[in-house]
């Protein structure tokens, strides 16, 4: 399911200081766009940590909230279990077949097969994902 939060963006001389009033969260970022991605993940991050910890995330405000004069007002989308998918590191078993000759030829030229798999995949969908 996906959320949206409002945020707000307090320009500072070095970007923009990013509130989430609903999460009592803060984050910055030197430009508009860079501001509102750190709010979306900031967000993800926090939002998986209180599903780890089994605790009520809470819904969205759907009015503007109070700010300054100056300071932006943006709403950020998220989708909780989109961002824990995208951001789980942990290891996957997964059975992959060979020829025997380009097994031997990994081996022999110290090839880790499975670290050039996870290369070449990272590179052939244009991810980068830690």
């Amino acid at each position: 399911m996906i959320n949206v939060y409002p945020i707000i963006l307090t320009p500072t001389k070095c970007g923009y200081v990013v509130s989430v009033p609903d999460l009592d969260i803060d984050t910055q970022g030197k430009d508009i766009a860079e501001a509102i991605f750190m709010a979306r993940d900031a967000i993800g991050l926090w939002g998986i940590c209180e599903q780890d910890e089994r605790r009520v995330i809470p819904n969205p405000s759907v009015t503007e909230p109070p700010h300054e004069v100056g300071e932006l007002v943006a709403w950020v989308d998220i989708d909780f279990d989109e961002y824990r998918r995208k951001n789980d590191n942990r290891s996957v078993r997964r059975n992959i077949t060979l020829p025997a000759w380009l097994d031997y030829a990994a081996s022999k030229a110290n090839i880790n097969v499975s670290g050039f798999i996870q290369a070449a995949l990272k590179e052939h969908l244009q991810v980068n994902n830690p």
